[in-house]
């Protein structure tokens, strides 16, 4: 399954990127309305950096490990959840330039739902509006980070 989010940034692709490599970034880009443990946060956006959360997903706790698999200072970098809710994950943040001032943020995930067929006829809907949440906000933050609220 795919899930892309791209928005528009009234902001430098330069100061876009650099916010994400924000040490408090992680944290910030955190949804307030779901409840979550950063165990390990990233130290960096470099290859073979991990993230180690714990989400809390009604009445239980679910682990999330993430490793970062790519990464290309000021345009690119990439995550696979090695451990968590979906049975495959691949997470590319990509920041384009649009002119001086502005870019393009993208968040293009490839992934798959645990119980294959299962998974996919009954959650797949659940998924993708969690997914549209959860982004509509992260790109939100980063407006708002970089000076560029709307």
């Amino acid at each position: 399954m795919k899930f892309v989010k791209e928005s528009v940034i009234n902001a430098s692709a330069e100061k876009v990127f650099a916010f994400h490599e924000a040490p408090d970034a992680f944290e910030r880009l955190q949804p307030p309305w779901q409840t979550t443990e950063i165990v390990e946060p990233p130290a960096s956006l470099e290859v073979g950096t991990r993230v180690l959360l714990r989400v809390k997903v009604g009445p239980f706790w679910q682990t999330i490990l993430a490793e970062h698999v790519a990464y290309e200072p000021g345009k690119m970098f990439a995550d696979r959840m090695l451990k968590g809710p979906f049975a495959d994950w691949l997470h590319r943040h990509i920041v384009t330039p649009r002119g001086d001032d502005q870019c393009v943020l993208t968040d293009d995930i490839e992934y798959e739902l645990p119980l294959g067929i299962l998974g996919r006829t009954f959650g797949a809907c659940f998924a993708r509006r969690n997914l549209e949440r959860l982004f509509e906000f992260r790109h939100q933050v980063t407006r708002e980070a970089c000076g560029a609220a709307e």
